[in-house]
């Protein structure tokens, strides 16, 4: 029996498509021929050619950010949860981007013709940020009077590890350790001032 035609089997096979011939030669048709359906099928599902290369974006982008809503929404203390989720977002897209970097530089195509998509996006990944500082201010381990605005600096304070822009060095031998850095330094800025971190400054 043939497998029903539904949008996440189409959305396969034009990821499939999308890697055999490359963003800028894939077509409705080839994605069709693949199915071994008529292209009419395909646009039943998906009205636009644009509509179905944003909808695989956006299913690359989930699988791409899967489990980091899990992370932000944990009962681990701010500090240690703002760390995991941040490296959970660094390893998810360095993974992809070594483990299949052709398809990562056929998605990196897609991603800049959907800036809606990716837009969107980032709005929900700023947002389980906010939530972890929030949780923070709420348990006495950070302070800012702006948790949301303070979510975004640390996203892009960290644009290095999760920006495709920086996917080139992303296999540097070093690369972990400056991630260390960079997360230990924005941790430590958050934290809620104590006369102790004040004789630790000053002793």
């Amino acid at each position: 029996m043939a497998e029903a035609l539904t949008s996440e089997v189409i959305l396969g096979t034009t990821e499939d498509v999308l890697r055999r011939y490359g963003p800028a030669k894939a077509t409705v048709v080839d994605v069709a021929r693949a199915l071994g359906v008529s292209h009419g099928s395909v646009y039943r599902h998906f009205p636009t050619k644009a509509a179905l290369r944003e909808a695989v974006t956006q299913r690359w982008l989930d699988r791409a950010h899967a489990g980091l809503a899990e992370l932000a929404a944990g009962d681990t203390p701010p500090p240690q949860r703002l760390r995991d989720w941040l490296a959970a977002l660094f390893e998810s897209k360095r993974k992809k981007a070594l483990d299949d970097p052709e398809l990562f530089a056929t998605f990196l195509v897609l991603v800049k013709e959907s800036s809606s998509v990716v837009a969107a996006h980032i709005a929900e990944m700023v947002e389980e940020l906010t939530g972890i500082i929030e949780g923070g201010v709420a348990s006495g381990d950070f302070t800012t009077p702006d948790p949301a605005r303070t979510a975004r600096a640390v996203f892009d304070a960290t644009a290095r590890f999760h920006n495709p822009a920086h996917a080139g060095e992303w296999s540097d031998p070093d690369i972990d350790a400056a991630f260390d850095a960079v997360v230990s330094l924005l941790v430590a800025g958050l934290r809620k001032w104590t006369p102790e971190m004040d004789s630790e400054m000053t002793g």
